[in-house]
């Protein structure tokens, strides 16, 4: 079977769907992960995946394309060279699979599975419902499960990535830390600035090293949070970052793509979480955390990109010394990992 698995939003969302993919991938004789742009790169670290194609889906992307015909034909046609026995369609909750399953049907695949409310007509094969709240892998898998794939033995379900990582040793020396990352891809999911550079400031007289890390996007925002800590912002790609993350003791991130990097090396996270979407659904999986932050306040379940509360009570009202404390108690369960890969 050549099958496709389709999740095409940010890094953490590709990240989640790896239980998803590794299901696909013990049943099929070739898997492709099509992702947007976005989370290629979270793709391109999935164990299970032969091949990342990506495009930039017009009713998902936040600063999505003007949709074309030309630019909708080339993609149906290089659907059509893969000659996919099956997909899956991966969504959030919010998002339907519909539009894909279009033109996956106009490039010729016979069978399209989906977790799909609406009606999908002749789109799917497969209408899959779940019932209730539960995390976002497991509501992926659980998809797979119903087109008749499962993990194979051995495969606990939690978050992973290819191994080996590349070394960072280089980057970041050889003693313990602590990783604090500020940022998160729309700002009502992250602290203000000044909260983050409390945290790292806290953690630091607490006695703690602390390596701030971030995209080159996201450099000056570093820059203004590390203070005295060690700044990664910009230096490094993902697999080195998955590398740092991998080698700290714990991670303090918002709802965020490396929250769910951490949780795929098997790092502990403070999970300074932000209630616009359910930590029910969002909050890394599969390895110890502690979730911070109101999750009842006035932003909660709004899905705002921009904190409608003045002063975004809901995190910058989190104590320092709080996430002190929850990195103290995850140290100790950090000391107790197995060794690292």
């Amino acid at each position: 079977m050549n099958v496709l698995v389709a999740r095409m939003d940010n890094l953490g969302d590709v990240l989640l769907a790896g239980p998803c993919v590794r299901a696909v991938a013990a049943g099929a004789d070739r898997v492709v992960l099509l992702t947007g742009p976005r989370g290629r790169a979270a793709g391109e670290l999935l164990p299970g995946v032969d091949e990342v194609i990506s495009w930039c889906a017009p009713w998902i992307d936040p600063e999505p394309p003007p949709v074309t015909q030309e630019d909708t034909d080339a993609f149906v046609r290089r659907l059509r060279e893969f000659s996919f026995d099956s997909a899956l369609i991966l969504t959030s909750f919010h998002q339907s699979p519909l539009p894909l399953a279009l033109l996956l049907r106009m490039a010729g695949v016979p069978w399209i599975g989906a977790v799909c409310e609406d009606y999908p007509g002749s789109l799917l094969n497969l209408r899959h419902h779940v019932p209730g709240d539960p995390p976002e892998p497991v509501r992926m898998l659980s998809l797979a499960e119903e087109a008749g794939f499962s993990l194979p033995p051995g495969d606990d379900g939690g978050l992973a990535v290819r191994w080996p990582l590349p070394p960072v040793e280089d980057l970041v020396g050889d003693e313990d830390y602590v990783v604090v990352h500020p940022a998160a891809s729309v700002p009502a999911r992250q602290p203000s600035a000044g909260r983050s550079a409390a945290i790292v400031r806290a953690l630091q007289a607490a006695g703690r090293r602390v390596v701030v890390t971030g995209s080159p996007s996201e450099s000056a925002l570093t820059r203004q949070v590390a203070g005295t800590a060690l700044d990664l912002g910009g230096r490094t790609g993902l697999s080195e970052l998955a590398a740092v993350l991998a080698a700290a003791d714990v991670v303090v991130a918002p709802n965020t793509g490396p929250a769910h990097l951490a949780a795929a090396v098997g790092t502990p996270v403070v999970s300074l979480f932000a209630p616009v979407v359910p930590a029910s659904r969002w909050a890394p999986y599969g390895v110890p955390s502690e979730v911070l932050g109101d999750q009842h306040a006035a932003c909660k379940d709004s899905r705002a990109r921009v904190c409608p509360v003045p002063g975004h009570p809901c995190l910058d009202r989190l104590a320092p010394d709080a996430v002190v404390d929850a990195v103290a108690r995850l140290s100790r369960v950090s000391s107790r990992r197995p060794a690292r890969r």
